[in-house]
């Protein structure tokens, strides 16, 4: 079996999607509004792709670690920029490293590997990267093992390295302050300053930046291999180009939102006013809490993703896996990828409104030698009134319509366009597929079946 071939189907697997949300707010803007673009001429809300992403990576990796799915006990990734604390924890706990020595020896470790961090004077960010890094979960073990079995050489090094960084932060604060034309020519400088500072720190073994770099590769984590990962810092570090393709959800009508006024209440004024002995007392603990706003978003909304397999598969060897490995491991994630499209939801005020518990109303899978996109079945926005009064009805069986005679449509037309299959979980939409003569797709009745 080679990378350009799938014993699964077609190169790519289109996946499409209707669901309806009511009063949620899955993705905001930095006011706290929803997010929205105009398409049709109208405004609709938008769910990011880039949040819909993380809630199925993240679906994927919590199944695959709890050992449920396709992907039980495979490597995952962590996203983050604490791989630095991440190690020093380990140097720790499974080492028995003084904590303050294995933050300090992890720090200049992966410092010198080629990673930035934080300003040292902040010690909020000061042991944080300055970018998130996409590595695979054990990351931090493999750093923290090779660091403890060349403590005898890393020790000495780590201290010559923090020294020269004092010694090199002290000389930069004796010149005390600095004109504007000082600050100018220095900010002009800023690329030679910074290589000749470099040059000055002890360089780290090739050995140990190998060990670094190979525990931060890609390596047999399936969701890197399947989502990508970009590592510009560090121009030897692979990086990734993710087999999966995600489109921002949006309504298919226009957007309609409700500033919901809310109070909080406070239970120690509540209980005094509750057991006041006379009215005076009760008035001084009237009121609520807190008051404030919070917008919501109704609407049905089409999502769309598709699964590039001979990247993923291309993916798998280039991080060492055998043909064989790689096409048992992409079987298993396509799997997996599809249960999460399915079934994971944005957590934004999952509490409040129970957003997570949403579940589509249809989805269509098939397969194609490119990727589909149908957006625009739904570039006129749906008209809900009744249909005697000229409209479409309700958005989400007038979507379901819209949706699958756009795909019966375009396969006429399309001869790579095969193995159509369609799920629902809601009864009405189940009777209105009874009714389509041709919708290009045969019914199912679990994700699971949605792959070829």
């Amino acid at each position: 079996m080679t990378s350009n071939a799938s014993s699964t189907g077609s190169q790519f697997l289109s996946l499409h999607l209707l669901e309806t949300l009511v009063a949620v707010l899955p993705v905001r803007d930095e006011n706290g509004s929803p997010k929205s673009i105009v398409y049709g001429g109208t405004e609709r809300h938008m769910i990011t792709s880039q949040a819909r992403r993380r809630a199925e990576r993240v679906h994927t990796r919590d199944r695959a670690n709890a050992g449920i799915g396709a992907l039980a006990g495979r490597s995952t990734g962590v996203r983050t920029r604490e791989w630095a604390l991440i190690t020093a924890r380990e140097l720790t706990s499974a080492h028995g490293w003084d904590s303050d020595e294995a933050v300090r020896t992890a720090h200049a470790v992966i410092e010198a590997t080629g990673l930035k961090f934080g300003d040292p004077a902040k010690k909020t960010v000061a042991n944080l990267t300055k970018v998130l890094l996409f590595a695979p979960s054990d990351a931090g073990e493999r750093i923290a093992a090779h660091i403890h079995a060349h403590a005898e050489e890393l020790r000495p090094w780590t201290a010559e390295y923090v020294g020269a960084q004092a010694a090199a932060a002290a000389k930069s604060k004796k010149g005390g302050r600095k004109s504007a034309d000082q600050e100018a020519a220095e900010a002009e400088e800023t690329a030679e300053g910074t290589a000749a500072a470099d040059a000055k720190l002890p360089a780290l073994s090739a050995a140990t930046r190998a060990a670094v770099l190979t525990a931060l590769a890609p390596r047999d984590a399936i969701d890197i291999a399947l989502y990508g990962r970009f590592l510009a810092e560090i121009a030897d570090s692979p990086n990734v180009d993710g087999a999966v393709q995600s489109s921002h959800a949006f309504t298919v009508h226009e957007a309609e939102q409700v500033d919901d006024f809310y109070a909080a209440a406070d239970d120690a004024k509540l209980d005094r006013k509750k057991n006041a002995l006379d009215f005076l007392d009760a008035a001084d603990d009237a009121g609520a809490g807190m008051t404030g706003y919070q917008s919501l978003i109704t609407g049905t909304f089409y999502r769309h993703a598709v699964l590039d397999r001979r990247r993923l598969r291309r993916n798998l060897q280039a991080a060492g896996m055998t043909a064989e490995e790689a096409e048992e491991a992409s079987v298993a994630a396509e799997a997996e990828f599809v249960t999460a499209f399915v079934d994971a939801f944005p957590e934004a005020k999952k509490n409040s409104t129970a957003s997570t518990g949403s579940l589509p109303a249809l989805v269509l899978a098939f397969e194609g030698e490119r990727p589909y996109n149908y957006a625009a079945a739904f570039q006129a926005p749906i008209d809900e009134n009744p249909l005697d009064k000229g409209g479409e009805g309700p958005a989400g069986p007038a979507a379901v319509k819209r949706l699958l005679r756009h795909h019966s449509f375009v396969s006429r037309r399309r001869p790579d366009i095969r193995s159509g299959r369609v799920l629902t979980y809601d009864p009405q939409i189940d009777e209105l597929l009874g009714t389509f003569k041709d919708p290009g797709a045969t019914a199912v009745t679990s994700a699971e079946e949605l792959t070829a």
